[in-house]
């Protein structure tokens, strides 16, 4: 079982023709989906076949509704609480299948209080994935390091992901450092400017994350599994749960067919 603490909302994907033309109408494809970090884990390892658990706060808006109905349908199981206002929504905008770039409205997903944690949430978890927006962010950041006491104390291993650069900064890099020192991860995953961002982690596997050029683990580097890059959104997403359920190759494998098709979902 991997558990997840984090948001769930919905992606919307855009794949623009070309840079957006002022006062009239640019081409693009666009995909409408659910996403979120902590969802897009939760999903790729249920598709890679273990048993996932998302602990999320809920809105109470159609779209909420319509992203819980679909993470069910993918095998997620979902836990958290209902809290009154609006699902978050994050337009990605991908440029030529190798990078993309974020607008975030996370919507209730930052209101999970530790107080709202329950005990069964963290039933059966092996591994307990933490990207870093959960950390940075109160109230769900005390969430989820209560999460993660409770994970450490029944046996769970601990993941986090850098998540961003931006959210990074604005936290502060030695802050955030110091946090995941106390967190005591087993492995820590980001991109090359969230990891020089961070530094190194005492005791954690740092997994360094180089989109078309794979990846770097255990002083090695993977390369990336041959592909037509179509839409890097979830790529990374797909990468950590393929590497907490079966190591860099199932890592690599998951984001070989993340980046082959539109939108962050198997």
């Amino acid at each position: 079982m991997i558990c997840v603490l984090g948001d769930a909302h919905i992606d919307v994907v855009v794949a623009l023709a070309g840079p957006p033309a002022e006062e009239t109408d640019t081409p693009a494809r666009t995909v409408l989906g659910p996403g979120g970090q902590a969802a897009n884990v939760a999903a790729w390892a249920a598709a890679l076949g273990s048993r996932s658990r998302l602990i999320a706060a809920r809105g109470t808006d159609m779209a909420a509704a319509v992203l819980a109905g679909d993470l069910a349908r993918r095998g997620v199981e979902l836990a958290g609480p209902v809290i009154e206002g609006r699902t978050g929504v994050v337009v990605a905008l991908s440029e030529g299948g190798n990078k993309r770039s974020m607008l975030t409205d996370r919507g209730v997903g930052p209101r999970l209080a530790a107080v709202a944690m329950q005990p069964s949430w963290l039933d059966g978890c092996a591994w307990l994935h933490l990207p870093g927006y959960s950390l940075m962010t109160e109230p769900v950041a005390g969430a989820a390091r209560a999460a993660a006491a409770a994970a450490a104390s029944a046996g769970a291993a601990i993941s986090v992901d850098l998540s961003s650069t931006a959210a990074l900064r604005g936290y502060g890099p030695a802050r955030f450092a110091a946090l995941l020192t106390r967190l005591r991860p087993a492995v820590v995953f980001g991109n090359q400017a969230e990891a020089d961002l961070a530094g190194p982690v005492p005791g954690a596997e740092l997994v360094v994350k180089l989109g078309a050029g794979g990846v770097q683990a255990g002083g090695r580097h993977y390369p990336a599994l041959p592909v037509t890059a179509v839409d890097s959104t979830g790529a990374g997403d797909a990468f950590a749960a393929g590497y907490l359920l079966g190591g860099v190759e199932l890592g690599l494998r998951a984001a070989a067919r993340a980046v082959a098709k539109m939108g962050a979902m198997p």
